[in-house]
């Protein structure tokens, strides 16, 4: 996962730099952020509400919800002055449980390419951004098992067994703050609906929430 992020990231960059000439023009931003994606508990046939079947204990256990802390990084190039177009990836820092009974944790993770709508005059220190596009979410699911040489020695040890994909659609409402003539911070809501979450949580619909800092190459 790490290596994923970093080869991403080193790709956003090495693109935003290769487009440095056209962003003198129209302009292309880079941000990063913290926020959070939520969904309600999932049910399974067979299983009380919102619980899960678990292959691994053979019963049903309590249904996990989606929250926690989320890392949102992405890119826009604006290839008019109010048109453009923006790749984004949010992920979830740190594993959360799953089933934990099973030894089961999981890693939600949504990226998306998107068009791009900034209205009102591209110089404002108040830009309206709107986006709409396509994109898909996977989780990463992982078994977690604690190993004990001797009753005071234990190492825990983790290792992803499995990980299921989904296509989305996504949209997002947000606006870019600027503090300084080409530094911005911009608060966002994105909405996901994701086709067939449901079989792992309780929704195909998932709200993300976030607050961004980002840079904008180019702007006057």
């Amino acid at each position: 996962m790490l290596k994923l992020i970093f080869r991403t990231v080193a790709f956003l960059v090495f693109v935003m730099l290769a487009s440095a000439s056209i962003a003198s023009a129209q302009g292309v931003s880079a941000y990063f952020g913290l926020g959070s994606a939520t969904n309600s508990a999932g049910t399974d046939a067979g299983c009380p509400s919102k619980q899960l079947f678990d292959n691994v204990t053979g019963a049903c256990e309590p249904a996990p919800t989606m929250g926690g802390v989320f890392g949102v990084f992405g890119a826009d190039f604006m290839i008019f002055p109010h048109f453009g177009v923006n790749a984004q990836y949010a992920f979830r820092f740190a594993q959360a449980d799953y089933l934990p009974q099973g030894g089961l944790n999981v890693r939600p993770g949504f990226y998306d390419f998107n068009a791009v709508f900034q209205p009102g005059p591209s110089e404002s220190r108040i830009v309206p951004v709107i986006e709409g596009g396509v994109g898909g979410a996977k989780l990463s699911l992982y078994f977690n098992q604690q190993e004990c040489a001797v009753p005071s020695i234990c190492s825990n040890f983790s290792q992803q067994v499995a990980t299921a994909n989904h296509f989305q659609l996504h949209g997002a409402v947000g606006v870019k703050l600027y503090v300084k003539s080409d530094i911005f911070i911009k608060p966002q809501f994105d909405a996901h609906w994701v086709r067939n979450l449901n079989q792992q949580y309780g929704r195909n619909f998932v709200p993300m929430y976030s607050v961004a800092v980002g840079y904008t190459f180019g702007r006057r």
